[in-house]
């Protein structure tokens, strides 16, 4: 890509060198972009990633600097860890979102139990009401002969259907 006539590559500029037709490095490290080699060679030194991208294949070179450049920049930020302190910090700010969703979701699921438990008790209270009215009505209306009859039924009536429900255990 380069020639005499034009511009070398950013390697090429960095290492002092004259560009070459054939030059590896210049389709990956155009000469606008002179920091991503500069980088690149700080942490790889060129003659390592010359040898890298002679070893690949030329559909995999692009790829291939790329990876490099984003482990050049890590390594700048952090010399011991490089990508993988970076990877190693998301990994844990996900897992710190997930324990918080999870967190979210429970008190989702206790709100929903609460509201769910709240609009029974209310029918329940507006199905007591609803039962003092039809034994308003079912007193005037029957055929008992004194109040008394119909509260003593009334009351043993209630007493079965107030006993606790008794569960029996699927395991015998």
């Amino acid at each position: 890509m380069a020639g005499s006539w034009s511009s070398p590559c950013a390697a090429c500029k960095l290492l002092r060198r004259r560009c070459a037709k054939d030059c590896i490095f210049s389709p990956y490290f155009p000469p606008d972009q002179p920091r991503k080699f500069s980088i690149v060679h700080k942490v790889f030194g060129a003659s390592n990633v010359n040898k890298m991208l002679q070893e690949l294949p030329v559909h995999h070179r692009a790829d291939a600097v790329s990876s490099l450049v984003y482990e050049a920049n890590a390594r700048m930020k952090d010399p011991v860890y490089g990508c993988v302190g970076t990877i190693s910090y998301l990994h844990n700010q996900v897992s710190q979102l997930q324990m918080q969703l999870a967190v979210a979701q429970a008190e989702i699921l206790c709100l929903k139990m609460q509201q769910e438990s709240s609009s029974a008790s209310s029918s329940l209270l507006s199905n007591r009401h609803d039962a003092q009215e039809n034994k308003a009505f079912v007193f005037q209306h029957s055929s008992f002969d004194s109040p008394r009859e119909f509260i003593n039924y009334s009351s043993s009536r209630n007493h079965v259907a107030q006993e606790p429900l008794k569960r029996e255990s699927p395991w015998p």
